[in-house]
């Protein structure tokens, strides 16, 4: 119960690119992801820096994946079970990591997780994984020259959130063209995070009537780079609205992917 050891650990979440508890689905991520980083430095004595950089791809895989969702207890005892013939810290990295590249596979990324993120959840571990993804990729916030990660931070107080989900296509907009499925409307693909303000401007107008107005504060290679981090089609704002769904949770799942690669470089 080192409360020191439990502030170093949150180094962890945040190289994770988890800068907030706000994209943390469930608690026990944090709970078991803090046991086996306390494994990996007493037992183990892996080297700080490798320790945190392993636990920040593992903890990234254990949110995105939900692994202690359900029957959390049962999934710990065979992630320990793991470790039994393990006697070194090079051991200890190794499990680890073999864990998480049977996950993260090419069909992982390509077809298992575009296929997840078609859901309407309101704590979605693939959009809080892409929140992650973004500000580990330094990301700026949509239309905007702060960045995701700045925004996200925690002692930013103020009456209204720095940031908001926002519905790239408006709710009230796809009302009025006859798509009334909340499933529909609130799918993962349909949000972006923007600054408050900007989600007050928008309303409910069409995306080809705010989009242009927006964009026209920007230069061609800043909106590029916008469109490539944030997982936009090219002049998505006049494309139907389920294909834009469809292209925009491939490209999704790519940053995501991006993301987590940014976790790898040093390995």
């Amino acid at each position: 119960m080192n409360l020191q050891n439990w502030h170093d650990f949150f180094k962890v979440l945040k190289r994770a690119g988890y800068q907030s508890g706000k994209l943390i689905s469930s608690e026990m991520a944090i709970v078991y992801t803090y046991a086996m980083w306390l494994i990996g430095k007493m037992d183990y004595c892996v080297d700080p820096y490798y320790l945190r950089e392993v636990m920040a791809r593992w903890f990234f895989m254990v949110a995105l994946k939900g692994r202690y969702t359900g029957s959390p207890e049962s999934r710990m005892e065979q992630d320990l079970a793991l470790l039994r013939a393990i006697d070194t810290a090079e051991g200890f990295v190794k499990v680890l990591d073999q864990q998480i590249n049977a996950i993260f596979t090419r069909d992982y990324w390509e077809v298992t997780l575009p296929n997840e993120l078609e859901t309407a959840a309101a704590r979605s571990t693939g959009q809080f994984a892409f929140y992650a993804a973004l500000c580990l990729l330094d990301a700026n916030v949509l239309y905007s020259k702060m960045k995701v990660s700045e925004l996200l931070d925690p002692t930013i107080k103020s009456k209204k959130k720095a940031l908001e989900r926002h519905h790239l296509f408006p709710r009230r907009y796809l009302q009025k063209i006859g798509t009334s499925v909340k499933h529909l409307i609130n799918q993962t693909a349909n949000y972006a995070l923007v600054e408050w303000s900007d989600n007050i401007a928008i309303s409910d107008k069409a995306p080809k009537d705010y989009v242009p107005q927006i964009e026209a504060k920007f230069t061609g290679e800043e909106l590029q780079k916008m469109y490539t981090l944030h997982a936009l089609p090219e002049r998505w704002y006049e494309m139907e609205y389920t294909t834009f769904l469809n292209e925009r949770r491939k490209l999704m799942a790519d940053i995501i992917r991006r993301g987590f690669m940014k976790l790898k470089e040093n390995i």
